[in-house]
């Protein structure tokens, strides 16, 4: 079994601007990489800010014919690889909420945020397509699924991920919040909770990237984390603060953790897709 150290930079990012968003992108990677992370992970939309509007036709990019702009990334990828938040344009012209991974081959999307909330504050159903699968991808490190922010609100996301062999999930976050600073933010205890039940019921590292910052009269409030299979805190970063945290990951954790709490080996997704066949009704 593998284990490697995965650095997670909760930072703020510059709304709009590609370049010195990228060029804090590479800065942060070094200093991650010294500290002998193999894979950094950054939040939400990080190359480009959340509230980005209309200007999402100008910040999207291809993977396969990124601008000049991001070589610095493309370069640093050769060494480590980099899991970053941006905004994509899809064969078909479509416009997403990606999360794009740097590493030795290039540039590849390795998934498109499914639910693109637009309640309450939120309308990113107005701006950004809705991606269409869920998939695990295999790495260097093992096999891992990746989400983005809403994403994790949905049940059926990280348990398709898991089903598909990732036994590392992590999601890219812009996670705001309306409260005053300081510790013990209720939607940092209730995203926590929901971590580990997560990670314990599909025996999974649980990786949440969140950012921090002030954007267009929103506050963003960090209190990334990595969660291990067993359902315990492994590394957390600070609140409404930037910070770049790292964490041993152990799959030989995940093998453990299926061996002592079969849940997961005994789940039966042939008995979920025969009664979703029936509440369907297809």
């Amino acid at each position: 079994m593998m284990s490697f150290r995965i650095a997670l930079a909760q930072i703020d990012s510059v709304l709009g601007d590609a370049a010195k968003n990228v060029a804090r992108h590479a800065d942060v990677t070094s200093k991650a990489q010294k500290s002998g992370a193999q894979l950094v992970v950054f939040p939400e939309l990080s190359l480009t800010g959340y509230s980005v509007k209309d200007l999402q036709w100008d910040l999207a990019v291809s993977p396969s014919a990124l601008p000049k702009t991001y070589a610095p990334l493309m370069k640093a990828g050769k060494s480590v690889s980099i899991l970053a938040g941006g905004i994509e344009e899809g064969e078909d012209f479509g416009i997403y909420n990606s999360a794009l991974l740097f590493d030795a081959a290039g540039c590849r999307s390795v998934h498109r945020k499914v639910y693109p909330p637009t309640y309450g504050m939120f309308e990113e159903m107005r701006y950004f397509g809705r991606g269409g699968s869920a998939r695990a991808f295999d790495t260097p490190f093992g096999r891992i699924g990746v989400l983005v922010c809403e994403d994790l609100w949905h049940l059926p996301l990280p348990y398709l991920l898991a089903l598909d062999g990732a036994q590392i999930i992590i999601t890219l976050v812009a996670s705001p919040t309306r409260v005053g600073g300081g510790e013990g933010l209720p939607i940092a205890a209730v995203n926590t909770e929901n971590h580990k039940a997560i990670a314990r019921l599909l025996s999974v590292y649980l990786v949440f990237c969140n950012r921090v910052g002030f954007e267009d009269g929103v506050s963003f409030w960090g209190g990334s984390e990595v969660v291990g299979p067993d359902g315990s805190v492994v590394a957390s970063a600070k609140i409404l603060e930037e910070d770049l945290i790292t964490a041993e990951i152990d799959l030989e954790n995940v093998r453990r953790a299926r061996r002592m709490s079969r849940h997961f080996l005994d789940d039966d997704p042939h008995l979920v897709q025969r009664e979703l066949k029936r509440i369907l009704g297809t």
